[in-house]
């Protein structure tokens, strides 16, 4: 193994390095979160010394929490890769979910007893025989009925549970038996446990995954929260889980993309997003993509075997986020790798490689749409900085055109296609008139002519939706899809490194389609986490939301939030 001495002033020490880069990445990750501690410690010392009005140390402080936490999850989230990738396994085609994805937790110190102070709630475990009359409690061994078993004690352990409101602890007993007949020893096996050598519940970790990512509360406010009824939870902790958890749902989460990418047509959007960078004390700008599969406005007949039932739609709502550390066209051409159809998306310029993508016959892969919001939105900030009448006249002949709009929505494609055909195709050559007519008029350099430009240049992408029912007149799911991440720059900076972010592309994946789905996403996350190692990867399809609403509670609010995002 190579081997690296100190130097001079301590030449006595040396330190062995592992050979392998999986071992060297965990060290750096220890290190780097070391270096994030101490700093941490150092930044709350000099704020207890100077006092509390230093804004600018709140916020360092701030800071320095967020990349602890993230690099505290992605070091749990290695160790877990780590211990899964060297578990035996006799046969990959039958590997559950969690032989893939959920494995041991780092080693941790000794944790503390639960608090006295929560409900117990004891659960009885007895030993099952398994024989031609079914499941009866009796010797594992012989199939002897309880009558010939003789009680020798219990084993107990206590896991930490979270239901709305309030903590439990349940209590899970384990009662052990002498056979009588064959003189073995009976007990039902071990629970399993979402993360191995964790207390933590299917319904805390589902709580603690929706506070952070969809009421965007940061693990050490979360800490805090719980610490005030009592139970001591260290953000190291939450972070471990939060990583283990993250690695566990990847399958899942894999398979929902899966699903997002198999669409004939997508919306995408992206936004950008400011991530720390541990070690430098600087933020940078990295990007959330967002890619929504949506048909509800122009339902279809159902042609997949898992569609919903009456009242849904054929082909269920779903989105998939990716994280970005930058902005390049790189991206979006990887993440639609494969994709054929439809992309509805504003008119970044990174999205034309997909556009130029063409089949073996030389027709494009992938087919433009452009959005009317965007468009609409020029016009809109014109009129409200200036007051401006031509913009407002603008916003009248668009505004002409979302009025049909609302008269075919939830319409099927044919009857949307031949309404627009009728009603807005004339509307469109009308404005594309008016566009000409008033650049010629208006100064080349104003505002205005930029985004009567901007209208113009897009025009055979703008009016692709008159000709495919199945085309919306705008891009707004995906930007209702994002909404939860302005919402999370409000209350915290994004994440505290580039794995934090990808951390989050995933949750808000399932946390987003869960709610496109009516669901509520802590219901929905619990019963995932509980159940995702029961399912074979080829199986882990039927975990997603709409294959599992029917078990769930829905959106108290689903009404409203179901007509907000048909909108």
């Amino acid at each position: 193994m190579p081997v690296a001495t100190a130097s001079a002033a301590s030449p006595s020490i040396k330190v062995t390095l592992p050979s392998d880069v999986q071992s060297l990445h965990a060290m750096v990750l220890e290190r780097d979160l070391l270096i994030e501690k101490l700093k941490l410690q150092i930044a709350r010392m000099k704020r207890a010394r100077f006092g509390a009005s230093s804004e600018k140390l709140d916020t360092q402080i701030v800071q320095l929490e967020l990349i602890v936490e993230d690099l505290e999850s992605t070091l749990s989230a290695h160790a877990t890769d780590a211990t899964t990738q060297t578990s035996p396994s006799d046969d990959a085609a039958t590997d559950s979910a969690s032989s893939k994805a959920a494995a041991a937790a780092p080693a941790t110190p000794a944790r503390r007893a639960l608090p006295e102070h929560l409900l117990r709630e004891r659960v009885v475990y007895e030993p099952q025989h398994h024989g031609l009359a079914g499941t009866v409690c009796g010797c594992k061994h012989c199939g002897a009925d309880g009558e010939h078993l003789t009680a020798l004690g219990t084993d107990e352990s206590e896991i930490l549970e979270y239901v709305p409101g309030r903590f439990k602890v349940l209590v899970q007993v384990r009662p052990k038996y002498l056979c009588n007949g064959c003189k073995t020893i009976s007990q039902a096996d071990a629970q399993h446990r979402p993360l191995a050598r964790s207390y933590a519940s299917a319904g805390l970790l589902a709580h603690v995954l929706t506070s952070k990512y969809a009421d965007h509360l940061p693990l050490y406010r979360q800490s805090e929260i719980y610490a005030r009824e009592g139970v001591e939870l260290s953000r190291s902790t939450l972070a471990d889980w939060v990583g283990g958890a993250s690695k566990l749902l990847d399958p899942l989460v894999q398979s929902l993309a899966n699903y997002v990418k198999g669409a004939t047509k997508l919306h995408a959007d992206d936004t950008p997003v400011p991530v720390l960078q541990p070690g430098r004390g600087t933020t940078k700008t990295g990007r959330l993509w967002t890619y929504v599969r949506d048909d509800c406005n122009a339902p279809n007949t159902p042609n997949a075997p898992t569609a919903p039932k009456e009242g849904q739609c054929p082909e269920p709502a779903a989105v998939w986020f990716a994280y970005s550390p930058d902005r390049k066209g790189e991206h979006p051409v990887g993440h639609l790798k494969g994709f054929k159809g439809i992309l509805q998306a504003d008119g970044y310029a990174g999205f034309e490689r997909l556009y130029q993508r063409c089949d073996e016959h030389g027709s494009p892969e992938i087919v433009e749409a452009a959005c009317w919001a965007h468009v609409r939105r020029k016009f809109f900030d014109l009129h409200a900085l200036q007051a401006s009448p031509v913009a407002l006249e603008a916003l009248n002949h668009i505004g002409a055109l979302y009025k049909v709009e609302s008269s075919v929505r939830g319409k099927p494609p044919v009857e949307r296609r031949r309404i627009r055909q009728l009603r807005t195709q004339p509307l469109m050559h009308e404005l594309k008139a008016w566009f000409e007519q008033t650049l010629s008029r208006v100064s080349k350099k104003s505002e205005l002519a930029v985004s009567i430009r901007y209208a113009l240049t897009r025009w055979v992408a703008l009016t692709r939706f008159i000709d495919d029912g199945r085309v919306e007149i705008d891009n707004n799911a995906a930007e209702r899809a994002l909404r939860c991440v302005a919402l999370g720059r409000k209350n915290f900076l994004f994440a505290g490194s580039d794995a934090g972010g990808e951390r989050a592309a995933a949750i808000y994946s399932l946390i987003g389609t869960a709610k496109l789905s009516g669901l509520d996403p802590e219901a929905y996350l619990r019963y995932v986490i509980t159940h995702i190692s029961e399912h074979r990867i080829s199986k882990v399809a039927e975990l997603l939301p709409w294959n599992v609403a029917a078990k769930l509670p829905r959106l108290t609010q689903h009404t409203t939030e179901a007509s907000a995002l048909a909108a």
